[in-house]
């Protein structure tokens, strides 16, 4: 489930479930997440940005009648993990313009205090806006029309490998530490091991890392990664360095030509024989009738006052129809499906109470939760250290 505010849809801070007054409380959240994990659901992302929402897709846009400002996502996850106990809580973070240190702490941190239920899912940001927050570096200001041209194609590169630098030394960060350098022995006075805590030595074009992390090894060994890909330099990102990778495909053959591309990514990146998700990512509006669902759509469409489009496929219809759908996809090579909720206090209960039930009717979804991990939940083993020696 991929969780944004109100809902993805721009107006739906304004239908009677949205709870616009409570959107930056921490009961919002808890009671959104609670609801996720009642209907089993692996795990929830969080959006997360360094600029404000926009209906822009390259800078911000002025408007004042849709949800603008936002909870940071990993302190969301950190304060929703003590009261769920087995979802998965997956934060959104911009590489481009933080520490790879700093995140690795972060999601070190809120795997301890999830008992191993953390991952991140991975942005770049090529925004010259963002990048002004910062004042390190200059972005031009490109537009939509700016798209797939060289200037925009290079600079998306060279953001995705950074992006790819970034995970590298969080994961070496998140080893830096081995499963039993901490002694705590009261009675030798020794707390910690200092021969399993590791130097990473990180040297490469956009990090320069030393280490060891000042965080234990989290639970899981490594949270999981994840990232939202559109095109080609993407895939190759998420076929080198995710566990996750979320396409946006509109059809059943555009889905398996996606799938197809990124395998072929990891078997060059020499990876076929590790576990790598794809998932596909669906904005839904559901009801009981499609053409409730299309009534609501077309209302929240003349309250924003434009034809809302997404980069992913946006469903309308009910939940019997969206189970078709999904296992459609799934023959044609998506592993799993992150679903994008219209309007959070209607779609998110329309996916837990009638889209999981129609599921699992026909054998197709989990009726408890298996492990108490996200790594678990997603059929991926704990990894070995890689600076623990071996015997």
């Amino acid at each position: 489930m991929a969780l944004d505010g109100a809902g993805w849809h721009p107006a739906a801070w304004r239908e009677p479930v949205a709870r616009p007054r409570e959107l930056l409380t921490a009961d919002y959240w808890t009671d959104t997440v609670t609801e996720a994990e009642r209907g089993l659901l692996d795990f929830v992302t969080i959006e997360d940005a360094f600029g404000l929402q926009s209906s822009r897709s390259t800078e911000p846009d002025g408007r004042t009648d849709q949800v603008r400002g936002r909870l940071d996502a990993v302190l969301i996850a950190a304060r929703v993990a003590p009261v769920t106990r087995h979802i998965g809580l997956v934060p959104t973070v911009v590489a481009t313009h933080t520490e790879p240190f700093h995140i690795s702490k972060a999601i070190a941190t809120l795997d301890h205090v999830s008992t191993g239920r953390a991952g991140l899912r991975v942005r770049v940001s090529p925004r010259h806006n963002e990048a002004a927050l910062f004042g390190r570096r200059t972005f031009p200001a490109f537009g939509t029309d700016d798209r797939d041209t060289p200037a925009e194609t290079g600079l998306t590169t060279e953001l995705f490998d950074e992006a790819r630098d970034h995970v590298e030394v969080v994961r070496r960060l998140w080893d830096s530490w081995e499963d039993d350098a901490e002694i705590r022995d009261v009675t030798t006075g020794r707390f910690i091991d200092r021969d399993k805590l590791h130097y990473i030595d990180f040297e490469g074009r956009h990090f320069s890392v030393k280490g060891p992390s000042i965080t234990p090894r989290p639970p899981q060994g490594q949270p999981i990664v994840s990232a939202l890909v559109h095109r080609s330099v993407a895939f190759r990102f998420v076929a080198r360095s995710a566990d996750i990778g979320y396409v946006t495909p509109h059809d059943t053959e555009e889905a398996r030509a996606t799938a197809a591309e990124i395998r072929v990514e990891q078997a060059t990146a020499v990876r076929e024989q590790e576990p790598l998700h794809i998932f596909g990512d669906l904005l839904v509006f559901l009801d009981d009738a499609p053409a409730t669902a299309a009534a609501r759509r077309d209302r929240l469409d003349g309250l924003a006052g434009y034809p809302y489009t997404s980069d992913a496929k946006i469903f309308t219809g009910t939940p019997g129809q969206l189970a078709d759908l999904l296992l459609e996809w799934r023959h044609a090579g998506l592993s799993g499906f992150r679903l994008r909720p219209a309007v959070t206090g209607h779609d998110l209960p329309a996916i837990t109470r009638g889209l999981v039930p129609e599921l699992q009717r026909r054998g197709a979804f989990r009726r408890t939760y298996e492990s108490h991990t996200l790594r678990g939940l997603l059929g991926l083993a704990r990894p070995a250290n890689r600076y623990a020696a071996t015997v």
